[in-house]
């Protein structure tokens, strides 16, 4: 099995040397062998868990979704077009809810994109529903709310 140093695989994935030696620290590329003076070295396997780990990141999940995933994978060798399919499956249901997630924020932004009223009352982003009547008159929520996410982060 030909072993790749840690920056040849830096290099042909398009990764930091310090994300790798993360990602074999958090679970998700099997532990890299070493050289009698301690250098790092990789299976050329890794490349393609790494593409995985890239895939994953770009649609937005977690490193423990990712992690969960690639447990359903070879660690010594490619994953087949099968075995791709069956993760690639299980994201589907995940980056559906990301699109609906997303295009609700669309839709309600469309109502505010320079509106400028300021009206928490009517504001479908910070208030919905108007929620917050029920805590009584005055300004409770515009200081805060400017920092919230949608989702209530």
């Amino acid at each position: 099995m030909e072993l790749l140093p840690i920056g040849t695989v830096a290099a042909r994935s398009g990764m930091a040397p310090s994300a790798l030696r993360y990602y074999e620290d958090q679970g998700l590329l099997p532990a890299s062998s070493r050289t009698p003076g301690g250098a790092r070295r990789y299976p050329r396997s890794v490349l393609r868990r790494l593409a995985v780990i890239r895939a994953g990141r770009n649609v937005g999940l977690s490193l423990p979704e990712i992690r969960a995933a690639l447990a359903t994978l070879p660690e010594d060798r490619p994953a087949t077009a099968a075995e791709w399919a069956v993760l690639s499956m299980g994201w589907r249901d995940r980056l559906d809810e990301q699109i609906a997630a997303l295009t609700e924020l669309r839709d309600g932004l469309s109502s505010c994109i320079g509106c400028g009223c300021l009206s928490l009352a009517r504001c479908g982003l910070f208030n919905p529903g108007d929620a917050v009547a029920a805590e009584g008159p005055g300004a409770r929520l515009l200081p805060s709310a400017l920092r919230r996410t949608p989702q209530g982060g």
